[in-house]
């Protein structure tokens, strides 16, 4: 793992394809359209239009795969090593128009067709995916159109029935390629991919200026929009250590590095406040490669999956070169982007003891119901145990700079004192105010979370 890659090589459209002196924070996005693979736009460069949408291969249960729509504009180009890569280009065999593209065309779902390309792609992966209820929705909530309107797109991919018997179809009876390790140099940086958890600590300490990354769903954001380039970045995703999944009795544990679509996928009795919170967060294309790791590391303060964690009472299994330590959530973030790790260590899992809450509730306030930032976001839980003793977790981001529990509050609010923790909330949040709202509307929004969230109980 240790001796440079030669090259980067991946599947492109079925070809096999190698680059060697591409610069290793090149995004995949570039690349393809340096190729003449233009279908794939930029519009936001920071995941949330859904121009830049390609296909990538990946497993799905025993001995077969998937296609995942994914937003190019954030995988570095050696990301790519060793994967299987589509482009809009791929989806019509022999000169004829897939499903997906001709119903685009005959329901006028296209008018400008910039953003044409990332729907089909999108509605592509939805066909071929196992749709055991039928077309979902949210399958396109990551793709923005600023002309046609939604409802002949929704159209378009309402009239699609199960995928026809084609090569890409049979594709998916084969298994995927699997993540091997990789280090890739050039004049713009270094790229490694370690597969094992000791390899990974063990770049991390030799290299001052490493950088760990996951779904790159964030630094891609400050790497493309605020043209920061890091040194060296560690990625996480073939490191099967953190991408461990418990649901034991005494507690669920979450791998660190398993995307948000992947603990959907395993999670299969989470309760309401998870499916609440897992259709609120971002789009399918970004929990396609996003991390509940990576989204706590990041410390944002409106980062979504604090409070609702926060509510669970969860806890973080930390990974370095000196052993693991474990560290309660509530103690994580210490101030506004900083963290409890130190230097070169990552986090391996995510804790949510067991019995979860009896009420629990995720509540998101943004422009937008979904693929927006929050403005305000609050994991709520109350539990009561057989003795009728009750126990109250309120957290919040959005409002301070880490995400925060209320303890004071929860305390008057497991008493029945719901006026009493509300004028806590009053006296002892300090928001700020920006453009997407008022410190005095988040206020006001913090306490009416707490009695949306009563009225939903009693």
């Amino acid at each position: 793992m240790r001796s440079a890659s030669a090259a980067l090589e991946f599947v492109l459209n079925g070809q096999t394809v190698r680059e060697n002196a591409t610069a290793a924070q090149v995004t995949l996005l570039d690349y393809i359209r340096s190729r003449g693979l233009t279908g794939a736009k930029e519009g936001c460069a920071e995941g949330e239009c859904g121009a830049c949408a390609v296909l990538f291969v990946t497993p799905s249960g025993k001995n077969r795969s998937a296609y995942q729509s994914v937003n190019s504009c954030l995988v570095p180009l050696p990301a790519a090593f060793g994967h299987e890569v589509y482009t809009v280009e791929s989806l019509a065999e022999s000169g004829t128009l897939c499903e997906a593209q001709r119903a685009m065309a005959e329901r006028g779902g296209s008018q400008c067709g910039y953003c044409t390309p990332g729907f089909v792609v999108s509605m592509f992966a939805e066909q071929f995916r196992p749709r055991g209820n039928g077309f979902d929705p949210d399958t396109l909530g990551g793709n923005l159109c600023r002309c046609t309107g939604y409802r002949p797109i929704r159209d378009a991919m309402q009239s699609l029935g199960p995928p026809p018997d084609s090569a890409m179809r049979r594709r998916l009876e084969l298994p995927a390629r699997p993540v091997v390790p990789m280090h890739y140099e050039s004049a713009g940086g270094r790229f490694s991919r370690p597969c094992s958890l000791a390899e990974c600590l063990k770049l991390a300490a030799e290299d001052d200026t490493a950088q760990f990354v996951a779904g790159n769903t964030d630094l891609g954001v400050i790497t493309n929009l605020r043209h920061r380039r890091f040194a060296h970045l560690i990625s996480l995703d073939g490191v099967p250590e953190l991408r461990e999944f418990r649901n034991a009795p005494d507690a669920v544990e979450i791998g660190a590095g398993l995307t948000l679509t992947e603990i959907g996928e395993r999670w299969t009795d989470a309760p309401d406040l998870f499916r609440e919170w897992l259709r609120l967060f971002a789009s399918p294309l970004l929990r396609n490669r996003a991390t509940l790791g990576g989204n706590l590391a990041t410390a944002s303060p409106i980062g979504d999956s604090a409070p609702m964690l926060l509510a669970l009472d969860a806890e973080l299994s930390v990974a370095g070169m000196k052993g693991e330590r474990t560290i309660p959530l509530h103690s994580f973030f210490h101030a506004y982007r900083q963290t409890a790790l130190e230097r070169g260590e990552v986090i391996r899992s995510v804790r949510i003891p067991k019995p979860l809450p009896t009420h629990a509730r995720f509540y998101k306030i943004a422009k937008r119901r979904v693929d927006d930032i929050s403005t305000v976001a609050a994991g709520i839980a109350l539990r009561t145990d057989n003795s009728g003793n009750s126990a109250a977790r309120i957290a919040f981001g959005g409002v301070a700079p880490t995400p925060l529990r209320a303890f004071e509050a929860e305390e008057a609010l497991a008493a029945g004192d719901r006026e009493g923790a509300k004028e806590i909330l009053r006296r002892t949040l300090h928001p700020i105010g920006d453009h997407r709202g008022s410190a005095a509307y988040r206020l006001a929004i913090a306490q009416s979370l707490l009695d949306k969230f009563l009225w939903s109980v009693t």
